[in-house]
C-alpha cells in the first residue's frame, strides 16, 4: 500500500506543525551532536556517514509514498543546485559550530528567513512592503550587534570575524537553496527531495576524502574549522560509532519531516515554529559544553528572531495562500 496523498489530505496544519517542532529538535539534536564529535574526526566523515544511514531510512519511505519512479524530475539541474547549495550551506554552518557556541551560531544562522524575502524580489519578483524590508534592517543590525564589530576581538585565528561570518554565509546558501525548493516542492515528494539531497551529501563527501582523507592539508591551517574539515578519517570507537548511528538516524527522519510538514500547510502558518531551535541550542550548548551567551548576543537573537516572526506574520496578512501551493521550506539545511 502506497502513501500516495491526495491534495485534501495534505492541507493538515497539525500535522504540519508537530512535524516541524520533532524535526528541529532533531536538528537541535543533530547539531549538538556533530559538534561533540568536531574535535576528533573530519567533518565529512560525519557528514558521509550521517548520509549513507539517513538514505536507507528515506528509501524505505520513499517506497512506501510510491517507488523509484518518484525520483524522476523534468528539473534535474534545479535538484543538482538544490544539492549544491544544502551541502554547502551544512559545511558552513558545522565549521562555525567547531568553534563559536551553539546558540550563537544558531541565532545567527536564523537570519535565512530575511535573505529569502530580498531574494524573492529579483528572483521571484515578489513584492516586499516597507514592514518587511523594516524587519529585514532589524535582524541584519541583530547580526552586527552578535558580530560587536566595535569589540577588540580576542587574540587568535579562531576567533576571527571571518569565523563568526560563517553561519550568516551559510544561511545565504540555504536562503538561495529555498528559493529553488518553491520551486519544487509543489510536485516532488518530501521522500525524494530528501534522497537527492542525502545522495549529494555521499557524494560531497566521497570527493572530501579522496582529496584530502588522508589528513595531508590539515597542518597548513591553524584555524580549528579549516582542521575540521581536513581531518583525516578514523575508525570510530563503539560508543562513537553509536553516535554516528543515531546521527543517520535523526537525519532521515529530519529530512522528511520537514519537507513534508511544509507541503501540509503554508509557511506563514509553519516557519514560525522552526524558532522552538533557538532555546533547543542555547539548552544544548549549556548543557553539553558550558556554554552561556553573552548579553549581545541575547540581544542580537532577539532582534533576529523577532524580526523574522514580524516577515512571517506580514507575509501571512499580506495573502492567502492560492489552491495547491505551498511555500519552501526555511528549515531543510540539517
Amino acid at each position: 500500500m502506497t502513501l500516495a496523498a491526495s491534495p485534501t489530505s495534505l492541507h493538515r496544519p497539525g500535522l504540519g506543525i508537530a512535524l516541524i517542532c520533532a524535526g528541529v529538535a532533531g536538528i537541535s539534536i543533530n547539531d549538538m551532536l556533530i559538534k561533540l564529535l568536531s574535535g576528533g574526526y573530519p567533518l565529512h566523515q560525519i557528514v558521509a556517514t550521517r548520509a549513507a544511514v539517513g538514505l536507507c531510512i528515506i528509501l524505505v519511505m520513499l517506497k512506501l509514498e510510491g517507488g523509484w519512479k518518484l525520483l524522476r524530475s523534468d528539473t534535474p539541474l534545479l535538484h543538482l543546485a538544490r544539492g549544491v547549495l544544502v551541502v554547502l550551506a551544512n559545511m558552513s554552518f558545522y565549521a562555525s559550530v567547531a568553534i563559536i557556541p551553539l546558540g550563537q551560531a544558531t541565532a545567527l544562522f536564523f537570519v535565512a528567513p530575511l535573505f529569502i524575502t530580498l531574494l524573492s524580489v529579483p528572483i521571484l519578483g515578489e513584492k516586499v512592503g516597507p514592514w518587511r524590508l523594516g524587519a529585514v534592517f532589524v535582524g541584519f543590525l541583530g547580526v552586527v550587534v552578535m558580530q560587536q564589530p566595535w569589540a577588540e576581538a580576542p587574540a587568535g585565528a579562531e576567533a576571527s570575524r571571518l569565523v563568526l561570518l560563517l553561519p550568516v554565509i551559510s544561511a545565504l546558501l540555504y536562503a538561495l537553496l529555498q528559493v529553488l525548493t518553491r520551486k519544487l516542492g509543489v510536485t516532488t515528494r518530501a521522500s525524494a527531495l530528501a534522497v537527492h539531497l542525502q545522495l549529494m551529501f555521499l557524494v560531497v563527501s566521497a570527493g572530501f576524502y579522496l582529496v584530502a582523507g588522508d589528513g595531508r592539508y590539515m597542518d597548513a591551517f591553524e584555524s580549528e574549522a579549516a582542521r575540521f574539515l581536513l581531518r583525516p578519517w578514523v575508525l570510530p570507537s563503539a560508543s562513537d560509532a553509536l553516535v554516528f548511528l543515531t546521527l543517520g538516524c535523526i537525519s532521515g527522519f529530519v529530512g522528511y519531516a520537514l519537507s513534508a510538514s511544509y507541503r501540509m500547510a503554508d509557511a506563514a502558518v509553519i516557519a514560525p515554529f522552526e524558532y522552538v531551535g533557538l532555546p533547543l541550542a542555547i539548552f544544548w550548548g549549556w548543557a553539553m559544553f558550558g556554554e552561556w551567551p553573552v548579553p549581545a548576543t541575547w540581544i542580537g537573537c532577539a532582534l533576529i528572531v523577532g524580526a523574522g516572526l514580524v516577515v512571517f506574520l506580514r507575509e501571512r496578512a499580506r495573502a492567502r495562500p492560492q489552491p495547491g501551493r505551498r511555500r519552501g521550506s526555511t528549515a531543510v539545511r540539517r
